[in-house]
């Protein structure tokens, strides 16, 4: 794997955490093993002495400051004690603090650990459609949690808005670096890009549509065990439109035939626990397709990512086929 998470760096990751686990009173000769190579790096390791797992996170550097971190822990402590959502819990080191740190390729790297959640990730079709019901009351818990919760004084986490994600300064890079785009494509995203900056302008940013959200529940983010649908990794929580929540659960299949019927599940689950206006529905696809142009731009800016790797130029394609699509509705 080229780039930042070539195979021998992730080694070199693995190996100074066996170091490092202690600091949350593993033993010194527990297991570590490598599970997710994406934004961050994410290990297992398994303590020999309770055979008990536990999730290890290795901050991708330049992304999070310590306190942006931090932020994401309190909010999901504040979730697991209110019982909003099943997500794994955050575990303390021996010290107190959530936040270890090791040096790697020059960069300090932050580390988080996490208790193990037992699931599988869900499968694309139509037997996904009750998850989606089951989704959309989880991100109604969510958003009203979020509307009601007293943040700390300190806490700090990106906004995901247009400017951050398409604008003059992208946090996942400039998607006219797409890979493979060609001109007639870049001439159909540029037109789109600015519709939807256009759109999003119109539909505003008052606090009855912008909060803090997830916004990253895609399938990976996912996980089902019997009845129970777990999320994990808050990685990406910012403030951003709550529907944007939907937007980022269909993540790599926008273009999907049955993502109208998932919206629609999703949207049957939402507004049985709180209110969604029939405006704000209408304005679901416009998320989809910021939320296609963003990930188009992740995948130019993380190609050493297994994830980009497997998607490649075909997925730009893609980006530009449901560009094109999206500008024959919105153009009418």
């Amino acid at each position: 794997m080229a780039g930042l998470y070539e195979d021998a760096f992730v080694e070199q990751l693995r190996q100074g955490l066996a170091g490092l686990t202690r600091e949350w009173g593993l033993a010194k000769d527990c297991t570590v093993t490598t599970l997710n190579i994406s934004e961050n790096a994410t290990f297992k390791a398994v303590d020999p002495s309770t055979g008990a797992p536990v999730i290890l996170r290795v901050h991708r550097p330049g992304y999070h400051a310590p306190d942006e971190i931090a932020s994401e822990l309190n909010w999901i402590l504040a979730l697991r004690d209110e019982g909003i959502v099943a997500t794994p819990k955050p575990l303390a080191r021996k010290d107190g603090g959530y936040i270890g740190s090791m040096v790697a390729a020059g960069d300090v790297r932050h580390v988080v650990a996490f208790e193990f959640m037992s699931g599988s990730e869900p499968a694309q079709g139509d037997s996904i459609k009750p998850g989606f019901r089951e989704l959309g009351r989880i991100s109604a818990r969510l958003h009203r949690h979020a509307r009601t919760w007293q943040r700390p004084n300190d806490f700090r986490r990106k906004t995901w808005n247009f400017e951050s994600m398409l604008g003059s300064a992208p946090l996942w890079g400039d998607w006219r670096e797409a890979l493979g785009l060609e001109a007639d494509g870049l001439a159909v995203l540029e037109r789109t890009s600015r519709s939807l900056q256009q759109a999003l302008a119109t539909f505003g940013e008052g606090p009855e549509r912008f909060g803090l959200v997830h916004a990253d529940l895609r399938l990976a983010n996912l996980l089902v065990d019997s009845d129970r649908l777990g999320v994990i990794d808050f990685d990406d929580c910012g403030f951003s439109w709550f529907i944007y929540d939907f937007a980022s659960a269909v993540s790599f299949f926008e273009d999907d035939p049955i993502v109208p019927e998932l919206q629609d599940a999703w949207v049957e689950g939402y507004r049985s626990v709180e209110p969604l206006s029939a405006a704000d529905v209408a304005f679901i696809p416009t998320f989809v397709m910021l939320r296609r142009l963003l990930l188009t731009a992740w995948v130019a800016s993380h190609a050493e990512t297994p994830t980009a790797q497997a998607l490649g130029t075909a997925f730009t394609d893609g980006t530009v086929r449901l560009a094109d699509a999206f500008l024959s509705k919105s153009e009418r």
